[in-house]
């Protein structure tokens, strides 16, 4: 049965361009024993994509290989299997890629219940859910009564650490690039102060929104409000950092703050990649699974459709012209 994929072929000088990738027609092949066919009916879309596309192989993931299909998180259904573990219609998420269908072996996926919905799998019970889980609760450890704050907070990640700290009784404020996303912020996510950083007073909204000092900084963007949250740190204040969207596509990298603060406040700054924590997948899944069904999360998805959708559409992560997790329907 011959298929779409989509392959990388050039690495990105300094964005992301048609001309990195190649669609291309494959052959399914005949399954060899312990190995599963995946038809992908949603595939993600990740900042960290920009990441795996870049030649650099002292990361934490390899990059992806020249002539490889592009590397993606998605949802499928086994639709043929020589493997017990996971039967024919077992709905199923993990790294599959940019591709319609997929050969496995069963490795790094994991079979999801067939009543949730696929938008709630993608948004919340894979990557940026499990992310969002990981860097708030096992690494900066929140406690009832404490400041977040969460950049980048109306993106698939930031969203999620905002609610899941509302629901730990933290008080949280999130930056994010227009004021609609703001609005949708606080309004429907219950966030107590949502600030557009292209503010002209930003550190001023900052310091009114955070009247006691900030505990915990959840850094997904780097920029201005950056340096702003660090100024703003309490002693033992924790800083997690999950990404630096605002210098993805830039060839010189903005300046870091001035660490005289680390020490003045004995901070901890923790940096951290999800593939170091797969092990912990089915429990961090189910943990979520919990909130999602109690209400404590809700989320927004921005679907694009088609395979191909994703040569351009990627580059909405970093304009910010998503409005939620952006994903594609296949």
């Amino acid at each position: 049965m011959e298929y779409t994929a989509v392959k990388l072929v050039k690495r990105p000088v300094l964005n992301i361009t048609p001309d990195l990738f190649e669609v291309v027609k494959l052959q399914t092949p005949e399954l060899e024993e312990g190995q599963i066919l995946v038809k992908q009916t949603h595939m993600s879309l990740d900042p960290a994509m920009k990441g795996w596309m870049m030649p650099d192989t002292d990361s934490y993931i390899p990059p992806v290989g020249l002539g490889e299909v592009m590397r993606s998180s998605g949802l499928g259904e086994v639709v043929e299997s020589r493997n017990a573990d996971f039967p024919v219609g077992s709905r199923v998420v993990g790294l599959i890629g940019w591709t319609e269908y997929a050969v496995s072996n069963g490795e790094g996926l994991n079979i999801v219940p067939a009543e949730i919905p696929a938008e709630a799998i993608l948004c919340v019970l894979s990557l940026p859910g499990l992310t969002a889980y990981q860097g708030l609760m096992e690494m900066g450890k929140p406690k009832t009564g404490e400041t977040i704050v969460v950049s980048g907070a109306a993106g698939s990640v930031g969203s999620l650490v905002g609610q899941l700290a509302k629901a730990e009784g933290l008080r949280v404020v999130g930056t994010a690039g227009s004021d609609d996303k703001c609005r949708w912020l606080e309004e429907e996510l219950g966030f107590d102060k949502a600030i557009n950083y292209k503010s002209a007073n930003l550190r001023q909204a900052l310091a009114d929104a955070t009247p006691d000092g900030v505990d915990l900084y959840f850094e997904n963007t780097g920029g201005e409000i950056q340096h702003a949250v660090f100024e703003r740190m309490n002693a033992h204040g924790r800083i997690i950092v999950c990404g630096m969207i605002s210098d993805y596509n830039t060839d010189s990298p903005s300046a870091g703050p001035n660490w005289i603060n680390i020490v003045r406040k004995r901070l901890t700054i923790q940096g951290f990649a999800m593939p170091d924590h797969w092990h912990k997948i089915p429990e961090m899944s189910q943990k979520l699974a919990e909130y999602l069904m109690t209400g404590k999360l809700k989320y927004r998805a921005h679907t694009l459709h088609g395979l191909e959708s994703a040569i351009e559409g990627i580059n909405l992560l970093f304009t910010g012209g998503n409005t939620g997790k952006l994903m594609v329907e296949l």
